[in-house]
């Protein structure tokens, strides 16, 4: 009788820690799975992260900040730097618990031209001196291309990054081999319509998150104006 290989322990408790980490984001709500999802761009998958709701449960977010900055706690770190409100969240959580205590900072990202670009405050800028030691933190990574800009923002001020921290990691992105950690590593499998084997089995479609992307009015109050 032949005995099957026994798995590597590093990679099974890999494997334990992400369906810890995956429990926790469907527990904040930003994770759903097993199901029959339109995605915005007019493919179907089962699974799909709301983006949003990532940070929203504060000691969720200190934990999974705490498991970044201590795989990155044999590194020498002066500035965490990220983009956008949920990546700032966790990049405070990952400095707080970072051993080298390194400040926080962030940039704005957005399109000009057509063409993703990234930018830094001036005050920030004076922060990141030559050899200045920076870890990227984002929370989901789906195709790298902000972060990509990031380093080369980074390096152009003569920093240097040290290594990537993120929630979420799409495992075919190429970080041109950074040093880069994620609490999970995982890629959605996509379907055209006419080769979905949901459809094909007669699944319904949950069209909700593109509605609501579709229908997305933030709520908001304006200053009333003077008599």
């Amino acid at each position: 009788m032949s005995v099957g290989a026994r798995k590597d322990p590093a990679a099974v408790e890999t494997e334990v820690r992400e369906k810890i980490h995956l429990e926790i984001l469907k527990r904040t709500g930003a994770y759903h799975a097993n199901d029959h999802i339109l995605l915005p761009s007019g493919q179907h998958t089962s699974e799909y992260i709301e983006k949003t709701l990532v940070t929203t449960e504060p000691s969720f977010t200190e934990g999974l900040g705490a498991v970044i900055a201590k795989h990155f706690a044999q590194w020498p770190v002066d500035m965490v730097l990220s983009t956008g409100p949920g990546a700032l969240i966790l990049s405070h959580c990952v400095a707080r618990a970072h051993p080298s205590r390194p400040i926080v900072v962030y940039g704005a990202k957005g399109l000009s031209g057509g063409k993703r670009r990234v930018s830094l405050p001036v005050e920030f800028q004076r922060l990141t001196r030559p050899g200045t030691k920076v870890l990227l933190v984002e929370d989901l990574v789906s195709t790298g291309s902000t972060l990509n800009l990031l380093i080369n923002l980074v390096e152009q001020l003569g920093a240097i990054v040290v290594g990537i921290g993120c929630l979420w990691r799409r495992t075919s992105v190429d970080l041109d081999n950074r040093p880069v950690f994620s609490l999970v590593s995982r890629d959605f499998p996509t379907y055209d319509p006419d080769t979905c084997p949901f459809c094909k089995k007669g699944v319904p479609l949950n069209e909700e998150f593109v509605r609501r992307r579709h229908a997305r009015r933030p709520s908001s109050v304006q200053e009333p104006k003077e008599a």
